[in-house]
């Protein structure tokens, strides 16, 4: 069985969403966050300490995009979550993967970094908002694709969505949502409305509960 290492509305919630959208049977194991600091043993599992982990048989891997691309591509069934070389929106899906994570979450990291996790007197309120001002800038980008389409590639919903769209579950987290572009925020309602979506936030909710940890969401820290 597929594990799932995570943390609640960490990163690792690409791959658990796609777990869900594919209806693959797998086992959730609910970290505290940061695991690197609070559950120290974890290294012993992922010695870079982050989340996820996603462990397939003598497959392991930590990047949350390319468990999207290799869920879909392993276990996905044509038409589904991974888009094939011979269809049109080939590029745009592999774009949509790597944009939602190289482009869209990491400026929001530093963000993360210097208004919630640092000790106060090592935030850095400014860094933080030059990081959300770039976030925001790069959603022209995404604006452009969903002003004119319901999904970011091939007509359909595919791992590029869970890619993107976790971003804006991100900024959600991080206060700003309220300043999406109106195609932007449109697009994040038809994404939280997907039952995979809705699936995937009921699954770590449960799991928490059940391995006796109280999840803290982003907005909390």
């Amino acid at each position: 069985m597929i594990t799932l290492y995570h943390c609640h509305d960490a990163r690792s919630f690409r791959p658990l969403w796609a777990l869900e959208e594919l209806e693959l049977p797998y086992d959730l194991r609910m970290l505290p966050f940061p695991p690197r600091v609070l559950k120290k043993e974890y290294l012993q599992e992922n010695p870079l300490g982050t989340i996820p982990l996603l462990v397939d048989g003598e497959t392991r891997m930590t990047e949350s995009a390319a468990i999207v691309e290799y869920l879909s591509r392993r276990y996905g069934k044509p038409g589904g979550l991974a888009v094939e070389p011979e269809e049109p929106g080939f590029g745009a899906w592999l774009n949509a993967l790597h944009f939602g994570e190289a482009t869209l979450t990491f400026p929001q990291t530093l963000v993360l970094r210097y208004t919630r996790l640092e000790p106060e007197a090592r935030r850095q309120p400014q860094v933080a908002d030059d990081y959300a001002k770039w976030f925001l800038a790069r959603l022209r980008g995404l604006e452009a694709i969903v002003g004119q389409a319901e999904f970011v590639a091939a007509g359909r919903f595919t791992g590029g969505d869970i890619s993107v769209a976790y971003a804006l579950l991100l900024a959600r987290s991080l206060g700003l949502a309220d300043r999406f572009p109106p195609a932007v925020a449109d697009y994040w309602a038809r994404m939280q409305a997907r039952p995979g979506f809705q699936r995937a936030k009921a699954a770590q909710k449960a799991a928490s509960a059940a391995q006796g940890l109280t999840a803290v969401p982003v907005d909390q820290l």
